[in-house]
């Protein structure tokens, strides 16, 4: 259920589900987009989903705040009749730890773990795609261990490789370009998250489910 509606500007209207992060409320959030979607209504420019609300973007030229709440409001009041998508499921091969992981040891002493207790606790899940974000491609993960719950670092790195797989505090995610970051660093994949030459781009989007596996260096080099 929609808790509120508000706006993020003059051309942004933002619906807002669950108060609190959950599965429930990511599943209503893109249930609304794919809704949205598929009526295809002039004057919506794009929308953007993220864990508990849904960005409305539009031209305001065509269409006023209050005609497309409303509009929203009657589309999500059919979204029960909507079927729900299937997810794909993924999986991440990773090599933890080394040059590839560098942080991994910090995050399994910080816990008390061993390193392979770390990356068993990092592989047992099944993680759900909340949103796409900060780099193209990059998947926000829900469903990281408790026992993992690590702090971002204090100083950024400069330049984290692509497919670099990682914790900051509650998630888990995966840096699919060479870029600036601050999560701590556990592993590598050798997958291609993004390739804006593909289609779609983005080898993973909201609602997929995601499993990690650890794989050897000879097995990245293979898999690359």
């Amino acid at each position: 259920m929609i808790k509120r509606v508000v706006p993020g500007g003059d051309c942004m209207l933002l619906v807002e589900f669950e108060d609190e992060i959950s599965p429930a409320a990511s599943a209503q959030v893109l249930a609304l987009d794919r809704q949205i979607r598929m009526q295809d209504l002039s004057g919506i420019i794009e929308c953007v989903p993220s864990y508990r609300s849904l960005a409305v973007f539009y031209n305001p030229l065509k269409l006023s705040p209050s005609q497309l709440e409303s509009w929203i409001m009657h589309q999500a009041s059919t979204l029960q009749e909507l079927p729900e998508r299937v997810p794909r499921k993924v999986e991440i091969p990773v090599v933890y730890g080394g040059e590839m992981g560098p942080d991994l040891e910090t995050v399994a002493q910080e816990h008390n773990l061993t390193v392979p207790e770390a990356v068993s606790i990092h592989t047992d899940p099944v993680y759900r795609v909340y949103l796409i974000g900060f780099s193209p491609g990059f998947p926000y993960l829900g469903g990281l261990s408790r026992r993992l719950f690590t702090a971002r670092r204090k100083t950024p790195r400069r330049l984290v490789p692509a497919g670099s797989v990682a914790i900051g505090g509650e998630q888990t995610g995966i840096y699919t370009s060479d870029t600036p970051g601050g999560w701590q660093i556990i592993g590598r994949t050798p997958l291609r998250l993004f390739n804006v030459n593909a289609s779609p781009p983005c080898l993973l989007e909201p609602g997929d489910l995601v499993t990690f596996r650890s794989i050897t260096l000879s097995e990245f080099d293979d898999t690359r």
